[in-house]
Protein backbone atom coordinates (compact mmCIF):
# COMPACT_ATOMS: atom_id res chain seq x y z
CA UNK A 1 0.00 0.00 0.00
CA UNK A 2 1.47 3.46 -1.02
CA UNK A 3 1.51 5.59 2.48
CA UNK A 4 -0.18 8.69 2.19
CA UNK A 5 -0.70 11.51 4.71
CA UNK A 6 -4.29 11.90 6.28
CA UNK A 7 -4.82 15.68 7.23
CA UNK A 8 -7.56 15.59 10.06
CA UNK A 9 -10.51 17.38 9.99
CA UNK A 10 -12.03 16.20 13.76
CA UNK A 11 -13.28 18.80 16.39
CA UNK A 12 -10.50 19.27 18.63
CA UNK A 13 -9.12 21.55 21.52
CA UNK A 14 -8.50 25.37 20.46
CA UNK A 15 -4.91 24.86 21.09
CA UNK A 16 -4.59 22.14 18.87
CA UNK A 17 -2.74 22.58 15.63
CA UNK A 18 -3.23 21.06 12.07
CA UNK A 19 0.62 18.97 12.22
CA UNK A 20 -1.16 17.37 15.60
CA UNK A 21 -4.06 16.74 13.16
CA UNK A 22 -2.06 15.06 10.65
CA UNK A 23 0.01 13.54 12.78
CA UNK A 24 -2.50 11.84 14.91
CA UNK A 25 -4.09 10.41 11.69
CA UNK A 26 -1.06 9.40 10.31
CA UNK A 27 0.13 7.74 13.80
CA UNK A 28 -3.62 5.38 13.54
CA UNK A 29 -3.15 4.58 9.94
CA UNK A 30 0.59 3.49 10.39
CA UNK A 31 -0.53 1.26 13.61
CA UNK A 32 -2.78 -0.36 11.23
CA UNK A 33 -0.79 -1.11 9.08
CA UNK A 34 2.20 -2.23 10.95
CA UNK A 35 -0.64 -4.62 13.22
CA UNK A 36 -1.91 -6.10 9.38
CA UNK A 37 -0.75 -9.70 10.39
CA UNK A 38 -2.92 -9.46 14.45
CA UNK A 39 -5.67 -8.08 11.85
CA UNK A 40 -5.47 -11.11 9.76
CA UNK A 41 -4.81 -13.78 12.57
CA UNK A 42 -7.98 -12.56 14.63
CA UNK A 43 -10.43 -12.89 11.55
CA UNK A 44 -8.34 -16.44 10.62
CA UNK A 45 -10.01 -16.85 14.53
CA UNK A 46 -13.18 -15.83 13.90
CA UNK A 47 -13.90 -18.13 10.95
CA UNK A 48 -12.91 -20.95 12.73
CA UNK A 49 -15.55 -20.30 15.10
CA UNK A 50 -17.95 -21.71 12.98
CA UNK A 51 -21.53 -19.19 13.45
CA UNK A 52 -24.36 -20.72 10.99
CA UNK A 53 -27.90 -19.04 11.09
CA UNK A 54 -29.41 -19.86 14.77
CA UNK A 55 -25.89 -21.37 15.96
CA UNK A 56 -24.13 -18.00 15.91
CA UNK A 57 -22.75 -18.66 19.51
CA UNK A 58 -19.19 -19.55 19.42
CA UNK A 59 -18.48 -16.55 17.52
CA UNK A 60 -20.08 -14.33 19.87
CA UNK A 61 -18.23 -16.19 22.70
CA UNK A 62 -14.94 -14.91 20.90
CA UNK A 63 -16.30 -11.22 20.18
CA UNK A 64 -16.93 -11.07 24.27
CA UNK A 65 -13.34 -12.25 25.05
CA UNK A 66 -11.86 -9.88 22.47
CA UNK A 67 -13.84 -6.50 24.14
CA UNK A 68 -13.08 -7.80 27.58
CA UNK A 69 -9.30 -8.05 26.82
CA UNK A 70 -9.42 -3.78 25.33
CA UNK A 71 -11.32 -2.96 28.73
CA UNK A 72 -15.12 -2.27 27.10
CA UNK A 73 -17.94 -2.00 28.98
CA UNK A 74 -19.60 -5.58 27.44
CA UNK A 75 -22.98 -6.04 26.81
CA UNK A 76 -24.68 -9.55 25.76
CA UNK A 77 -28.38 -10.51 25.86
CA UNK A 78 -30.68 -12.69 24.09
CA UNK A 79 -33.47 -10.80 22.14
CA UNK A 80 -36.69 -10.94 23.21
CA UNK A 81 -39.16 -11.54 20.37
CA UNK A 82 -42.34 -10.50 22.01
CA UNK A 83 -40.93 -6.99 22.78
CA UNK A 84 -40.15 -7.03 19.45
CA UNK A 85 -43.11 -7.96 17.70
CA UNK A 86 -45.00 -4.36 17.76
CA UNK A 87 -42.43 -2.64 15.44
CA UNK A 88 -42.87 -2.35 12.31
CA UNK A 89 -39.94 -3.99 10.82
CA UNK A 90 -40.72 -6.50 12.96
CA UNK A 91 -40.85 -10.59 11.15
CA UNK A 92 -40.24 -13.62 12.35
CA UNK A 93 -37.01 -14.86 10.83
CA UNK A 94 -36.66 -18.53 9.79
CA UNK A 95 -33.38 -19.34 12.45
CA UNK A 96 -36.46 -17.92 15.61
CA UNK A 97 -38.56 -20.58 14.18
CA UNK A 98 -36.27 -23.28 14.47
CA UNK A 99 -34.22 -22.04 17.12
CA UNK A 100 -36.01 -19.20 19.20
CA UNK A 101 -33.41 -16.42 20.97
CA UNK A 102 -32.59 -18.67 23.87
CA UNK A 103 -28.92 -19.07 23.86
CA UNK A 104 -27.88 -16.74 21.14
CA UNK A 105 -26.70 -13.70 22.21
CA UNK A 106 -25.99 -10.03 20.72
CA UNK A 107 -22.80 -8.31 22.28
CA UNK A 108 -22.21 -4.20 22.62
CA UNK A 109 -19.03 -3.08 23.76
CA UNK A 110 -18.91 0.44 24.58
CA UNK A 111 -15.72 2.94 25.62
CA UNK A 112 -17.78 6.01 26.93
CA UNK A 113 -16.47 9.56 25.27
CA UNK A 114 -14.44 11.85 27.89
CA UNK A 115 -16.38 14.85 26.46
CA UNK A 116 -19.44 16.17 24.53
CA UNK A 117 -18.62 14.60 21.27
CA UNK A 118 -21.10 12.14 18.85
CA UNK A 119 -21.35 9.18 19.73
CA UNK A 120 -20.33 6.04 16.81
CA UNK A 121 -21.55 2.09 16.75
CA UNK A 122 -19.94 -0.61 14.49
CA UNK A 123 -21.87 -2.83 14.11
CA UNK A 124 -21.41 -6.23 12.20
CA UNK A 125 -23.21 -9.69 12.09
CA UNK A 126 -21.27 -12.92 13.35
CA UNK A 127 -23.61 -15.41 11.16
CA UNK A 128 -22.35 -17.10 7.75
CA UNK A 129 -24.07 -18.89 5.10
CA UNK A 130 -23.18 -22.08 4.84
CA UNK A 131 -20.38 -23.62 3.14
CA UNK A 132 -22.04 -26.37 1.11
CA UNK A 133 -21.13 -28.40 -0.78
CA UNK A 134 -17.71 -28.37 0.55
CA UNK A 135 -16.37 -30.36 -1.92
CA UNK A 136 -16.48 -27.34 -4.66
CA UNK A 137 -14.01 -25.04 -2.01
CA UNK A 138 -9.86 -25.41 -2.72
CA UNK A 139 -9.53 -24.99 0.66
CA UNK A 140 -11.34 -25.75 3.84
CA UNK A 141 -13.89 -23.02 4.60
CA UNK A 142 -13.34 -22.63 8.45
CA UNK A 143 -9.98 -22.55 7.73
CA UNK A 144 -8.48 -19.62 6.24
CA UNK A 145 -5.79 -19.67 3.88
CA UNK A 146 -3.88 -16.79 2.75
CA UNK A 147 -2.55 -16.58 -0.96
CA UNK A 148 -2.11 -13.80 -3.24
CA UNK A 149 -2.84 -11.14 -1.25
CA UNK A 150 -6.70 -13.06 -0.45
CA UNK A 151 -7.56 -14.69 2.80
CA UNK A 152 -9.63 -17.39 1.85
CA UNK A 153 -12.18 -18.47 3.72
CA UNK A 154 -15.71 -19.04 5.30
CA UNK A 155 -17.09 -15.57 6.39
CA UNK A 156 -13.96 -13.73 5.28
CA UNK A 157 -16.02 -11.52 2.90
CA UNK A 158 -19.42 -11.50 4.13
CA UNK A 159 -18.74 -10.29 6.97
CA UNK A 160 -16.23 -11.15 9.49
CA UNK A 161 -13.56 -9.35 7.99
CA UNK A 162 -15.60 -5.88 8.40
CA UNK A 163 -15.74 -6.81 12.14
CA UNK A 164 -11.96 -7.76 12.02
CA UNK A 165 -11.22 -4.17 10.65
CA UNK A 166 -13.11 -2.15 13.20
CA UNK A 167 -11.92 -3.68 16.05
CA UNK A 168 -8.17 -3.12 14.47
CA UNK A 169 -9.26 0.28 13.82
CA UNK A 170 -10.59 0.81 17.70
CA UNK A 171 -7.09 -1.19 18.78
CA UNK A 172 -5.01 1.45 16.72
CA UNK A 173 -6.56 4.06 18.38
CA UNK A 174 -6.68 2.50 22.11
CA UNK A 175 -3.53 1.34 21.56
CA UNK A 176 -1.88 5.20 20.75
CA UNK A 177 -3.40 6.24 23.86
CA UNK A 178 -5.96 8.67 22.03
CA UNK A 179 -9.19 9.42 24.32
CA UNK A 180 -12.29 9.97 22.37
CA UNK A 181 -14.66 12.93 23.43
CA UNK A 182 -17.78 10.88 21.95
CA UNK A 183 -19.03 7.35 22.88
CA UNK A 184 -17.89 4.36 20.37
CA UNK A 185 -19.45 1.11 20.35
CA UNK A 186 -18.53 -2.08 18.60
CA UNK A 187 -21.40 -4.35 17.88
CA UNK A 188 -22.19 -7.71 16.89
CA UNK A 189 -25.40 -9.30 15.75
CA UNK A 190 -27.10 -12.80 15.09
CA UNK A 191 -29.08 -13.81 12.17
CA UNK A 192 -28.78 -10.51 9.09
CA UNK A 193 -28.72 -13.42 6.85
CA UNK A 194 -31.88 -14.20 7.99
CA UNK A 195 -33.27 -10.44 8.09
CA UNK A 196 -31.09 -9.60 11.43
CA UNK A 197 -34.82 -8.93 13.00
CA UNK A 198 -33.05 -10.48 16.38
CA UNK A 199 -29.76 -8.86 15.89
CA UNK A 200 -29.48 -4.82 15.28
CA UNK A 201 -32.83 -4.50 15.54
CA UNK A 202 -32.67 -5.67 18.82
CA UNK A 203 -29.93 -3.78 19.45
CA UNK A 204 -31.55 -0.65 18.89
CA UNK A 205 -34.46 -1.39 20.64
CA UNK A 206 -32.57 -2.03 23.69
CA UNK A 207 -30.99 1.81 23.77
CA UNK A 208 -28.07 1.56 20.97
CA UNK A 209 -29.02 4.33 19.26
CA UNK A 210 -26.00 6.34 18.19
CA UNK A 211 -25.37 9.61 16.52
CA UNK A 212 -24.29 7.63 13.02
CA UNK A 213 -23.26 4.17 12.20
CA UNK A 214 -21.18 2.38 10.47
CA UNK A 215 -22.25 -1.54 8.95
CA UNK A 216 -19.05 -3.07 7.21
CA UNK A 217 -20.60 -5.05 4.98
CA UNK A 218 -17.98 -5.67 2.17
CA UNK A 219 -19.29 -2.58 -0.40
CA UNK A 220 -15.61 -3.01 -2.26
CA UNK A 221 -14.03 0.57 -0.84
CA UNK A 222 -13.52 2.91 -2.11
CA UNK A 223 -17.43 2.02 -3.42
CA UNK A 224 -19.84 2.44 0.13
CA UNK A 225 -23.39 0.71 0.17
CA UNK A 226 -26.33 3.36 0.35
CA UNK A 227 -29.44 1.26 -0.07
CA UNK A 228 -31.40 -2.30 0.48
CA UNK A 229 -34.02 -3.62 -1.59
CA UNK A 230 -37.37 -3.97 0.07
CA UNK A 231 -37.83 -7.73 0.30
CA UNK A 232 -40.64 -10.79 1.05
CA UNK A 233 -41.07 -14.00 0.79
CA UNK A 234 -44.47 -15.75 -0.39
CA UNK A 235 -45.75 -19.26 -0.90
CA UNK A 236 -47.73 -20.21 -3.20
CA UNK A 237 -50.19 -24.36 -2.39
CA UNK A 238 -51.66 -25.11 -5.30
CA UNK A 239 -54.15 -28.03 -5.56
CA UNK A 240 -54.75 -30.90 -7.63
CA UNK A 241 -56.73 -33.80 -7.61
CA UNK A 242 -54.15 -37.28 -7.37
CA UNK A 243 -54.80 -39.92 -9.58
CA UNK A 244 -52.77 -42.62 -10.90
CA UNK A 245 -51.05 -41.47 -14.37
CA UNK A 246 -52.43 -44.73 -15.98
CA UNK A 247 -56.27 -42.71 -15.90
CA UNK A 248 -55.06 -39.00 -15.90
CA UNK A 249 -58.46 -38.13 -17.26
CA UNK A 250 -59.27 -38.93 -14.03
CA UNK A 251 -57.32 -36.28 -12.11
CA UNK A 252 -55.94 -32.80 -12.22
CA UNK A 253 -52.29 -32.09 -12.60
CA UNK A 254 -51.39 -29.42 -9.94
CA UNK A 255 -48.17 -28.71 -11.50
CA UNK A 256 -49.88 -27.46 -14.63
CA UNK A 257 -52.25 -25.17 -12.50
CA UNK A 258 -49.26 -23.85 -10.74
CA UNK A 259 -47.37 -23.45 -13.76
CA UNK A 260 -50.47 -20.86 -14.90
CA UNK A 261 -49.73 -18.71 -12.03
CA UNK A 262 -45.95 -18.77 -12.59
CA UNK A 263 -46.94 -17.56 -16.00
CA UNK A 264 -48.69 -14.44 -14.60
CA UNK A 265 -46.00 -13.93 -11.96
CA UNK A 266 -43.21 -13.82 -14.48
CA UNK A 267 -45.46 -11.49 -16.14
CA UNK A 268 -45.75 -9.55 -13.69
CA UNK A 269 -41.70 -8.99 -12.76
CA UNK A 270 -41.58 -7.92 -16.73
CA UNK A 271 -44.04 -5.31 -16.16
CA UNK A 272 -42.82 -3.99 -13.12
CA UNK A 273 -39.62 -3.44 -14.29
CA UNK A 274 -40.94 -1.63 -17.61
CA UNK A 275 -42.93 0.82 -14.71
CA UNK A 276 -40.42 0.93 -11.90
CA UNK A 277 -37.15 3.06 -12.79
CA UNK A 278 -33.65 1.65 -13.06
CA UNK A 279 -32.37 1.81 -9.61
CA UNK A 280 -28.58 3.53 -10.63
CA UNK A 281 -26.44 2.20 -7.12
CA UNK A 282 -27.68 -1.26 -8.19
CA UNK A 283 -26.49 -1.30 -11.70
CA UNK A 284 -23.24 0.42 -10.21
CA UNK A 285 -22.64 -2.92 -8.21
CA UNK A 286 -23.94 -5.27 -11.30
CA UNK A 287 -23.96 -3.69 -14.63
CA UNK A 288 -25.94 -6.46 -15.73
CA UNK A 289 -28.71 -5.24 -13.53
CA UNK A 290 -29.73 -2.24 -15.99
CA UNK A 291 -33.52 -3.28 -17.06
CA UNK A 292 -34.12 -5.22 -14.25
CA UNK A 293 -33.46 -3.27 -10.37
CA UNK A 294 -36.78 -5.20 -9.06
CA UNK A 295 -37.20 -8.56 -9.40
CA UNK A 296 -39.60 -11.66 -8.79
CA UNK A 297 -38.47 -14.80 -8.90
CA UNK A 298 -39.68 -18.41 -8.16
CA UNK A 299 -37.10 -19.98 -5.74
CA UNK A 300 -38.04 -23.37 -5.11
CA UNK A 301 -41.19 -25.45 -6.70
CA UNK A 302 -41.90 -28.95 -4.77
CA UNK A 303 -44.72 -31.71 -5.22
CA UNK A 304 -45.67 -32.96 -1.78
CA UNK A 305 -45.57 -36.81 -1.02
CA UNK A 306 -44.88 -37.08 -4.98
CA UNK A 307 -44.67 -40.53 -6.83
CA UNK A 308 -43.47 -41.40 -10.33
CA UNK A 309 -47.33 -42.97 -11.60
CA UNK A 310 -49.64 -40.49 -9.22
CA UNK A 311 -50.99 -37.14 -10.79
CA UNK A 312 -50.11 -34.68 -8.39
CA UNK A 313 -52.31 -33.78 -6.11
CA UNK A 314 -50.66 -30.57 -4.97
CA UNK A 315 -47.92 -28.76 -5.96
CA UNK A 316 -46.06 -25.80 -3.57
CA UNK A 317 -44.13 -22.99 -5.12
CA UNK A 318 -41.72 -20.36 -2.84
CA UNK A 319 -41.32 -16.84 -4.53
CA UNK A 320 -39.21 -14.01 -3.62
CA UNK A 321 -39.63 -10.55 -4.40
CA UNK A 322 -37.63 -8.07 -4.20
CA UNK A 323 -37.70 -3.97 -4.95
CA UNK A 324 -35.51 -0.74 -4.57
CA UNK A 325 -35.79 2.63 -3.22
CA UNK A 326 -36.60 3.86 -6.71
CA UNK A 327 -40.08 1.95 -6.48
CA UNK A 328 -41.54 3.87 -4.32
CA UNK A 329 -43.14 1.25 -2.86
CA UNK A 330 -44.16 -0.25 0.39
CA UNK A 331 -44.97 -3.96 1.49
CA UNK A 332 -48.30 -3.52 1.29
CA UNK A 333 -48.66 -1.98 -2.37
CA UNK A 334 -45.87 -4.74 -3.18
CA UNK A 335 -48.58 -7.26 -1.59
CA UNK A 336 -51.87 -6.44 -3.15
CA UNK A 337 -50.43 -6.74 -6.73
CA UNK A 338 -48.76 -10.08 -6.22
CA UNK A 339 -52.46 -11.01 -4.77
CA UNK A 340 -54.78 -8.99 -7.02
CA UNK A 341 -52.17 -11.06 -10.05
CA UNK A 342 -52.65 -14.39 -8.53
CA UNK A 343 -57.03 -13.36 -8.26
CA UNK A 344 -57.20 -12.54 -11.76
CA UNK A 345 -55.84 -16.05 -12.72
CA UNK A 346 -57.88 -17.83 -10.08
CA UNK A 347 -61.09 -15.87 -11.63
CA UNK A 348 -60.15 -17.39 -15.32
CA UNK A 349 -59.46 -20.44 -14.59
CA UNK A 350 -62.57 -23.12 -14.04
CA UNK A 351 -60.71 -25.60 -11.65
CA UNK A 352 -58.66 -22.87 -9.41
CA UNK A 353 -62.32 -20.96 -9.24
CA UNK A 354 -63.17 -23.68 -7.31
CA UNK A 355 -60.21 -25.11 -5.92
CA UNK A 356 -58.19 -21.57 -4.97
CA UNK A 357 -54.71 -21.71 -4.05
CA UNK A 358 -53.45 -20.96 -1.09
CA UNK A 359 -51.42 -18.05 -0.44
CA UNK A 360 -48.57 -17.41 2.73
CA UNK A 361 -46.22 -14.95 3.24
CA UNK A 362 -43.41 -15.60 5.23
CA UNK A 363 -39.85 -15.07 6.30
CA UNK A 364 -38.50 -11.84 5.10
CA UNK A 365 -40.57 -9.33 5.28
CA UNK A 366 -38.82 -5.62 4.96
CA UNK A 367 -39.19 -2.21 3.30
CA UNK A 368 -36.58 -0.89 0.94
CA UNK A 369 -34.11 2.09 2.62
CA UNK A 370 -31.68 4.68 1.27
CA UNK A 371 -29.13 6.51 3.24
CA UNK A 372 -29.29 10.57 4.09
CA UNK A 373 -26.79 11.32 0.66
CA UNK A 374 -26.79 14.92 2.38
CA UNK A 375 -26.24 13.84 5.48
CA UNK A 376 -22.70 16.00 7.55
CA UNK A 377 -21.71 12.18 8.71
CA UNK A 378 -22.13 10.31 5.19
CA UNK A 379 -20.24 13.25 3.56
CA UNK A 380 -17.74 12.70 6.14
CA UNK A 381 -17.39 8.55 5.51
CA UNK A 382 -16.94 9.48 1.81
CA UNK A 383 -14.28 12.34 2.62
CA UNK A 384 -12.17 9.47 4.17
CA UNK A 385 -12.97 6.71 2.17
CA UNK A 386 -10.94 9.29 -0.74
CA UNK A 387 -8.21 9.88 1.96
CA UNK A 388 -7.13 6.36 2.37
CA UNK A 389 -7.77 4.41 -0.48
CA UNK A 390 -7.27 7.32 -2.93
CA UNK A 391 -10.24 6.56 -4.93
CA UNK A 392 -12.86 8.00 -5.95
CA UNK A 393 -15.79 6.98 -3.95
CA UNK A 394 -18.83 5.55 -5.96
CA UNK A 395 -21.86 4.20 -4.96
CA UNK A 396 -24.15 0.78 -4.63
CA UNK A 397 -27.42 -0.88 -3.11
CA UNK A 398 -30.91 -1.65 -3.60
CA UNK A 399 -30.46 -5.15 -5.12
CA UNK A 400 -30.71 -6.79 -1.31
CA UNK A 401 -32.14 -6.83 2.16
CA UNK A 402 -29.14 -5.51 4.65
CA UNK A 403 -29.13 -4.38 8.59
CA UNK A 404 -28.74 -0.65 7.44
CA UNK A 405 -31.85 -0.55 7.20
CA UNK A 406 -32.72 -0.17 10.64
CA UNK A 407 -31.14 2.60 11.36
CA UNK A 408 -31.30 4.52 8.49
CA UNK A 409 -35.24 3.84 7.73
CA UNK A 410 -36.52 3.06 11.00
CA UNK A 411 -34.20 5.40 13.80
CA UNK A 412 -33.18 8.64 11.29
CA UNK A 413 -29.53 7.40 12.03
CA UNK A 414 -26.92 7.99 9.05
CA UNK A 415 -25.56 4.44 8.09
CA UNK A 416 -23.71 3.51 5.23
CA UNK A 417 -21.69 0.23 4.59
CA UNK A 418 -18.02 0.57 4.07
CA UNK A 419 -16.37 -2.61 3.96
CA UNK A 420 -13.73 -4.40 1.86
CA UNK A 421 -13.09 -5.96 -1.42
CA UNK A 422 -13.41 -9.47 -2.32
CA UNK A 423 -15.56 -12.10 -3.99
CA UNK A 424 -17.84 -15.49 -3.84
CA UNK A 425 -19.99 -14.12 -1.01
CA UNK A 426 -22.07 -17.20 -0.35
CA UNK A 427 -20.28 -19.22 -2.87
CA UNK A 428 -17.22 -21.31 -2.61
CA UNK A 429 -13.73 -20.17 -2.29
CA UNK A 430 -15.05 -16.91 -0.49
CA UNK A 431 -12.21 -14.40 -0.06
CA UNK A 432 -11.16 -10.75 1.39
CA UNK A 433 -8.35 -8.65 -0.25
CA UNK A 434 -5.37 -8.11 2.61
CA UNK A 435 -4.69 -4.47 1.66
CA UNK A 436 -8.86 -3.56 1.41
CA UNK A 437 -9.19 -4.84 4.73
CA UNK A 438 -6.47 -2.76 6.03
CA UNK A 439 -7.58 0.11 4.71
CA UNK A 440 -11.33 -0.84 5.93
CA UNK A 441 -9.63 -0.35 9.45
CA UNK A 442 -7.99 2.46 8.29
CA UNK A 443 -11.26 4.20 7.00
CA UNK A 444 -13.32 3.43 10.47
CA UNK A 445 -10.04 4.98 12.71
CA UNK A 446 -10.64 8.28 11.09
CA UNK A 447 -14.28 8.29 10.68
CA UNK A 448 -14.11 7.71 14.59
CA UNK A 449 -11.78 10.49 15.02
CA UNK A 450 -13.25 12.98 12.90
CA UNK A 451 -16.96 12.32 13.99
CA UNK A 452 -16.42 11.65 17.88
CA UNK A 453 -13.55 14.06 18.51
CA UNK A 454 -10.50 14.22 20.02
CA UNK A 455 -10.60 15.09 23.64
CA UNK A 456 -8.53 17.59 24.40
CA UNK A 457 -5.13 17.08 26.22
Amino acid sequence: MTERQFVGIYPVGPTTSPVTRRDTRNAVCSHIENHRDELVEFLSELVAAQSLPGEEQPAQELMIERFESLDLDVDAWEPDADALAGHPAFFETTPYEEYGYEGRENVAATRAGTGDGRSIAFSGHVDVVPPDPVSDWTFDPWDTHEEDGRLYGRGTYDMKGGIAAFVAAFEAIDALGIELAGDVTLQTTIEEEAGGVGGVLSALERGYQPDAAIIPEPSGIPTVGVASAGVMYFRVRVPGKAAHTAYKFLGVDAVGEAFKLYQALEELHERRNERIEDYQPAINQYAEAEGSTTNLSLTDIYVPGSWTSTVPGEAVMEFRVGWPPSAHQDRDDVRTEIEETIAAVVADDEWLADNPPELEWFGWSTDPHEVDFDSEFFQLVCEDVEAVTGGTVDYRGGLGGNDERFYNRYYDIPCPSVGPRGANGHAADEYVDVDSLVETAQIHALTMLDWCGVAEE
